[in-house]
């Protein structure tokens, strides 16, 4: 360990990365004496790719402090109960990935397995009539868990939709009124420690020079410091994950707002439908070496419901990791440190767990080797974890109908997903381990969404007999059906929550 104590921060760049990191760094970290400063210029546009989150956005927000009717009021949000995938499979299909589980456990083993059971006697109901989430949001239903075990209200679970700039704003706010100093200004200079190699202060166009102990990069795609800067290499990942290019374009919202997501599949890629308040957010992801950015703006405006309200936002981006994410005296959070596309809402997740892995690992009394190593770790499985769950989307199609589709179908997967999936297709095993972003009912949605059906259940399912089975997955789908039905509407439920936003309109 060095013996240069950490007594000030600067982070490069703004956006939601720049100032989920500066909220969080003036809650825990200004306050015990460390200076904190960001540089952003207004000039340099946000990227902005996605307005969905998952749900651990929410413990993010209590953790500052941050309500939820604040931050509804202030993001223009709206509350997600998962995804609906359109396509996916087959054409034709479609299925939700609910954040709530699915059913409840029997006899001690997962609920799966005895609808497993049930589908091979002849069942023909889909997993989504057992989840409170996919009932709820399929009629358009919210409402906040109950806390009571026994109720199947209890398993509902959300996240939201939002305007990220919005957020950042209201997130700027925070930092602001708590002691961060924000620099406007171009990054024009990055000084070095001759010696160490490390950085040693930042000049700004026109601005001061600034020197701190830590930096962190939140420069997006260019990597400014952590690539660009300290050379660390970049894992690209489109042998995998081919989609390199998207085109962002919001349209006017609709009459009323579905508590989901939607992504359909579409000939080189796919189309995700955000609803928030006040819009609707629309995009393509797109392959590049499967269609050209022309075809795939006409793709995406003949498929946009609404008039849209901008111009289409055109981005780049190749799929991967940074091979270290902290390197010297310098984190990358956010884009800079790899970007996995928007399919299931985990770059912001990604940027909470860099800067909540940040504060766990924080170097107040010098930088060591065994912090930044965990700190590498820790952040590599995430991004290795979240890449197999979003290369099974793809290579579990049927779909062979266009060049892209068949190449996804075909390509080579990595060994870790190959054996989940054998496990699952043998006797419906899954184990997650303990953190895992995406828990049994994820890989659920996905792979009985997409066909992957297995072949045999837990023995324990057979300790029912098959008429009590029966009864019991019916009276749990009338539970689960009239539940919903009692709920009050999305939108109303969202006006609820307004009318107890002390920061309403402030934002707008």
């Amino acid at each position: 360990m060095t013996s240069n104590r950490i007594f000030s921060v600067v982070i490069a760049g703004g956006g939601t990365a720049g100032w989920m990191t500066a909220a969080a760094l003036s809650k825990f970290i200004l306050p015990a004496g460390v200076r904190v400063e960001l540089i952003e210029s207004d000039a340099i546009g946000t990227v902005g790719v996605g307005e969905a989150s998952i749900p651990g956005i929410a413990d993010f927000n209590r953790m500052l402090g941050i309500t939820e009717p604040d931050f509804i009021a202030a993001t223009r949000g709206s509350y997600k109960l998962g995804i609906e995938f359109v396509d996916w499979g087959a054409i034709g299909e479609r299925y939700l990935h609910p954040f709530g589980d699915y059913g409840f456990p029997m006899q001690g083993e997962d609920f799966h397995h005895f609808w497993n059971r049930a589908r091979l006697l002849g069942e023909d109901h889909a997993l989504e009539a057992y989840s409170m989430c996919c009932m709820a949001a399929r009629a358009g239903k919210f409402m906040l868990p109950v806390n009571d075990p026994q109720s199947p209200v209890s398993q509902m679970r959300h996240a939201y939709h939002f305007d990220a700039g919005l957020y950042a704003r209201f997130l700027r706010q925070y930092a602001e009124a708590r002691g961060v100093v924000r620099h406007e200004g171009r990054i024009a200079t990055v000084e070095r420690d001759g010696e160490r190699g490390a950085i040693r202060a930042l000049g700004i166009d026109d601005g001061p020079r600034l020197e701190a102990d830590l930096f962190v990069d939140c420069t997006g795609f260019r990597g400014l410091l952590i690539g660009q800067e300290l050379g660390v290499a970049y894992q690209d990942w489109r042998e995998w994950l081919p989609c390199d290019r998207a085109i962002a374009l919001p349209s006017e919202r609709d009459e009323t707002t579905p508590p989901y997501t939607r992504a359909t599949a579409r000939e080189a890629g796919w189309q995700w439908r955000i609803p928030l308040q006040h819009r609707v957010g629309n995009g393509y992801v797109y392959s590049s070496a499967h269609t050209d950015d022309e075809r795939a703006l006409d793709v995406l405006t003949r498929n946009i419901e609404g008039t849209p309200l901008a111009e289409p936002n055109h981005l780049r981006f190749t799929p991967g990791r940074r091979d270290r994410f902290w390197e010297k005296n310098c984190v990358a959070i956010g884009l800079s440190s790899g970007f996995l596309e928007p399919l299931e809402s985990t770059s912001i997740h990604l940027i909470q767990e860099g800067v909540s892995k940040l504060l766990a690992l924080f170097p107040r009394h010098g930088i060591s080797a065994r912090e930044t190593a965990r700190y590498n770790a820790i952040m590599a499985d995430s991004f290795d974890y979240i890449r197999d769950f979003l290369i099974l989307h793809y290579n579990a199609t049927r779909r062979n109908d266009s060049a892209f589709w068949d190449h996804v179908r075909t390509m080579q997967i990595p060994d870790s997903l190959s054996q989940t999936l054998e496990l699952f297709r043998e006797n419906g095993r899954f184990f997650a381990h303990k953190g895992d972003l995406f828990t049994l009912t994820s890989w659920l949605a996905v792979m009985v969404g997409q066909g992957i059906l297995p072949k045999a259940y837990s023995p324990v399912a057979d300790s029912l007999a098959s008429d009590e089975l029966a009864r019991t997955l019916r009276d749990m789908r009338e539970t689960y059906a009239m539940a919903a039905s009692k709920m009050p509407p999305h939108d109303a439920f969202i006006k609820h929550v307004l009318g107890k936003a002390e920061t309403q309109g402030e934002l707008a």
